[in-house]
C-alpha cells in the first residue's frame, strides 16, 4: 500500500444518483489548501433531472444552466491543474463514471487518472475514519454541501488519520 504525502482529493456532485445521471459539479482539495469548484452547464442531451439528489446538493438547474461552465472548459482544467496525477475518490464508484461522461462530452482526454481513496488508507486510519471526519467537519464548519468542501473534508480526514 502507497504512503501518500497529501493526495489530492476529487468529488463530484450529479444530476442524480442512477446510471442516467451526469456531473454537475466537480471540486478538488490540491496541496497547500489549494481548491477547485466550478459548476457544469448540462449538455443538452443530459437531460435526467433527480429532486432528491438537488435537495443533497442544493444547485438547481436553473444555477446550473445561468452559472455553470461547459464540459470542455471544465475538462481542460481539471487536465491543468492535476496534469498527469493520481486524484483520490472517497466515491470512486460513482465518481468515474461522471468523469468519463464528463470528459466524454467534452471530447478531450483525461490526463489525470482517478483512485479509490481505499488504496492509500491504512487499517488504522479505517477504523478511525468515521471519527475523525465527524471531528473535521465540526472544526471546519463548511455547511453548504458543495463538492470542494467535501473534498476538503476528505483531504483533512485522511491527513489527520495518518498523522494519528
Amino acid at each position: 500500500m502507497a504512503r501518500v504525502r497529501h493526495p489530492y482529493i476529487i468529488d463530484i456532485e450529479a444530476s442524480g444518483f442512477g446510471p442516467h445521471s451526469y456531473p454537475i459539479e466537480v471540486g478538488l482539495a490540491l496541496e497547500h489548501s489549494v481548491k477547485y469548484c466550478s459548476l457544469i452547464a448540462p449538455a443538452a442531451e443530459w437531460t435526467h433531472w433527480d429532486h432528491e439528489a438537488e435537495k443533497v446538493h442544493c444547485v438547481p438547474r436553473e444555477t446550473l444552466r445561468a452559472h455553470g461552465k461547459p464540459a470542455a472548459e471544465v475538462a481542460a482544467a481539471l487536465n491543468e491543474l492535476l496534469g498527469s496525477a493520481t486524484v483520490y475518490s472517497d466515491g470512486w464508484v460513482v465518481d468515474q463514471p461522471w468523469l468519463i461522461r464528463l470528459f466524454s462530452q467534452a471530447r478531450i482526454r483525461q490526463a489525470f487518472s482517478i483512485s479509490p481513496l481505499e488504496m492509500i488508507l491504512t487499517e488504522a486510519q479505517m477504523a478511525v475514519w468515521h471519527e475523525v471526519k465527524a471531528q473535521v467537519v465540526d472544526e471546519l464548519e463548511l455547511r453548504r454541501h458543495r463538492a470542494s468542501s467535501d473534498a476538503q473534508i476528505v483531504q483533512e480526514t485522511y491527513l489527520r488519520t495518518r498523522d494519528r
